[in-house]
């Protein structure tokens, strides 16, 4: 499985309303020029509205493959959201990068910055939000097609021309669709929660996850992330 060098948009995004029920976030992301300072914190100039879920040093970064882009069009329709990257909250928006071939634990330059793999994302009830669909979150987790974060593992910049590039790739049997899969499809495949649970290069609340099913034999509930208390009415 390779990984050959590609050249990202990079967006950012302020924190404003979302819907109309009071709620606001700060996932719609535009282009943003260069150069750019990468912080332990994510990108400079970009913000998250709630942090206790959002941003925060396991998830600096989010990554979203722009291939997705021609299924979603197909599933939900055209949308002015999917003309250009930046529907799903992106930092980083490539084409040949996908959570087929991105695996927990790549160690990533971007510029003078060192990135690492730490997790994929958890779809939450804003997306419902951001596309107007009362299930897009659950649509996202049931796809396979979330995206996934970053840590920065050295702050530093980078300017327009610079690729993202794999360096190391400590865990070449964990891409992650492996990941998702066991999150979402496979979520009593004891073996596999075992081996996720003792993943050093797992967000630490991943591997903790991984450990309550474990010990429960219970899968959490999801109604509250992928729905919050959004009525349709």
């Amino acid at each position: 499985m390779t990984l050959a060098p590609v050249r990202p948009l990079v967006l950012a995004g302020a924190v404003a309303p979302l819907g109309t029920r009071g709620h606001v976030s700060a996932i719609d992301k535009k282009a943003s020029p260069g150069p750019w300072r990468i912080r332990a914190l994510g990108l400079e100039g970009d913000a998250q509205a709630e942090k206790k879920h959002h941003g925060g040093p396991e998830k600096a970064l989010h990554h979203y493959a722009f291939d997705h882009y021609p299924a979603w069009r197909e599933e939900i329709g055209e949308t002015p959201l999917l003309r250009a990257p930046g529907a799903f909250g992106e930092n980083l928006s490539t084409t040949g990068w996908s959570e087929e071939n991105v695996c927990v634990g790549d160690v990533i330059s971007f510029g003078t910055a060192l990135l690492q793999v730490s997790q994929g994302r958890q779809p939450c009830f804003k997306l419902n939000l951001r596309f107007g669909l009362r299930d897009m979150a659950l649509r996202v987790q049931k796809s396979g097609r979330t995206g996934w974060y970053y840590r920065v593992l050295e702050e530093g910049a980078a300017q327009d021309g610079d690729a993202l590039a794999l360096i190391e790739r400590p865990c070449p049997g964990w891409p992650l669709a492996r990941l998702t899969a066991l999150l979402y499809r496979d979520t009593r495949e004891r073996d596999g929660l075992a081996a996720m649970a003792a993943l050093p290069q797992l967000a630490g609340n991943w591997r903790a996850l991984g450990q309550r099913r474990l010990d429960s034999g219970k899968v959490e509930n999801w109604s509250a992330r992928l729905y919050g208390r959004l009525r349709w009415d």
